[in-house]
């Protein structure tokens, strides 16, 4: 017993050091060794194996960033900050005088200790701006502990970037925006008087460049994913069945909506963005309609798609393209895409119900819709059996139950009276309207089977 005592003291002190080799400490507790400051004039210093960051009047953002950069790795660091001083962590960050003069830029874990509450969420500094707002996670909002010393966590891998704070997993995204740089510490530029000679403290700066695989946190599915690279499928996504319904390149998959194959004209592919182009503003008299080459029962569907100005088109459903073989456009469920200010159809139909977002001339979406005319806006469609809903930009707009007779009675009182069963198919194509404006989509996903959690 003693020996075998022996040999498992002794392999838990080999493994120990081992880990210990793969772990650097990034700050030496004593000085500033290995950092230098960049951009403004706040001040930096070291006491008690702490650096603390002083904020200061007439200066921009300052930055203490780490004297080399980083690819792949796992950071932890402890943090704390006074109340009202905004902060936060760059990684895979860059600074260069053809980038704005030497500002730094690129990914930032938030420290946030306002009552939005969004530490712990990822940031473009300089760059796109949030790419992770706790929004989009509010449960990691009471991770952070205002006034105290917290516990962060960013791993780093490939395209996956990851955050934490306290053990609570915050951030999940999949970017390939930049796959090294510095860190460096951010002391936040002030514009009030009274938040002069407010701080930000770190200690315990380490970091995992070795065997990092072996110490990722497993993929807790109950936080939600966000993919920024444009016409893929993520790792995360796919496990949960997304695939692509457009590849971002081609016109596979699709075909006109009353043609055997793709339109010849009035529709073009640029830069990873599928675009109608401008017509006559006539309803499928350009290009016409698109349509799924396949149809779909039960489904998640998430569309990124960007109006021009008045502009007019949809996201079709339930699609039957055998209903109308005549002029205008394919017979189906229409999540709305209208400019509500500049096109005439948004005073028409029914408190509202053909303004963006609505289920077209049958259910209104609320007028305080999250609804950005100036850039891409994701729009959701959630069919499980009989009920449907409407999402744009992560809220939810509207819900309905189709296949009974409350919905029969409201397509009787709408343009879709004299169609056959609408709305009422088990499954059908779906369409991307020409309008005769130029609207752009991308991202165009599909998870075939409904689940809780899209």
């Amino acid at each position: 017993m003693k020996k075998i005592f022996t040999a498992l003291f002794l392999l838990a002190a080999v493994s120990f050091i081992a880990s210990a080799q793969e772990w650097e400490s990034l700050f030496n507790g004593r000085n500033l060794d290995g950092w230098k400051k960049l951009n403004g004039k706040a001040a930096y210093v070291v006491e008690d194996g702490v650096i603390t960051g002083i904020s200061r009047m007439n200066t921009p953002n300052t930055f203490l960033a780490a004297d080399r950069e980083f690819g792949d790795f796992i950071l932890e660091f402890e943090f704390k900050v006074d109340d009202g001083l905004n902060s936060g962590v760059q990684f895979r960050s860059h600074s260069s005088k053809e980038y704005q003069n030497g500002r730094v830029h690129g990914y930032q874990f938030e420290i946030d200790p306002s009552q939005r509450a969004w530490t712990g969420g990822i940031y473009d500094e300089a760059a796109r701006g949030w790419l992770y707002p706790l929004t989009e996670n509010p449960e990691a909002r009471t991770a952070f502990r205002n006034g105290q010393w917290n516990k962060a966590r960013i791993e780093a891998v490939g395209n996956s970037i990851r955050t934490w704070v306290n053990g609570v997993p915050c951030a999940d995204i999949w970017d390939d925006d930049s796959a090294e740089g510095i860190i460096a510490l951010q002391v936040h530029a002030i514009s009030d008087p009274a938040y002069a000679g407010k701080t930000v403290c770190w200690k315990d700066i380490r970091i995992c460049t070795r065997d990092v695989q072996k110490y990722l946190t497993p993929v807790c599915t109950s936080v939600p994913h966000v993919n920024l690279v444009d016409n893929t499928v993520s790792p995360r996504e796919a496990a949960v069945g997304w695939t692509l319904l457009w590849d971002g390149k081609t016109t596979e998959g699709w075909r006109g909506a009353k043609l055997e194959g793709f339109p010849a004209s009035g529709w073009k592919i640029e830069d990873g963005v599928l675009k109608v182009e401008k017509g006559n503003g006539g309803e499928s008299e350009n290009g016409g309609d698109i349509i799924t080459t396949r149809t779909y029962g039960d489904f998640v569907l998430s569309v990124d798609f960007k109006i021009t100005e008045g502009a007019n088109s949809g996201i079709k459903y339930f699609v039957d393209p055998e209903l109308n073989k005549g002029t205008g456009s394919a017979i189906g469920c229409e999540f709305q895409i209208l400019d509500d200010d500049l096109h005439p159809d948004a005073k028409l139909g029914v408190k509202g119900n053909r303004k963006c977002g609505s289920l077209y001339d049958l259910i209104p979406a609320p007028e305080d819709k999250p609804f950005d005319k100036s850039a891409f806006n994701t729009a959701v469609v959630i069919v499980k059996g009989s009920h449907v809903e409407h999402w744009l930009n992560g809220v939810k707009l509207l819900e309905y139950e189709r296949n009974n007779q409350m919905w029969d009675a409201l397509v009787d009182y709408s343009k879709y009276r004299d169609w056959p069963n609408f709305g009422n198919l088990s499954d059908g194509y779906i369409l991307l309207q020409d309008h005769g404006d130029e609207v752009w989509f991308k991202n165009i996903k599909i998870k075939a089977e409904y689940l809780e959690q899209y």
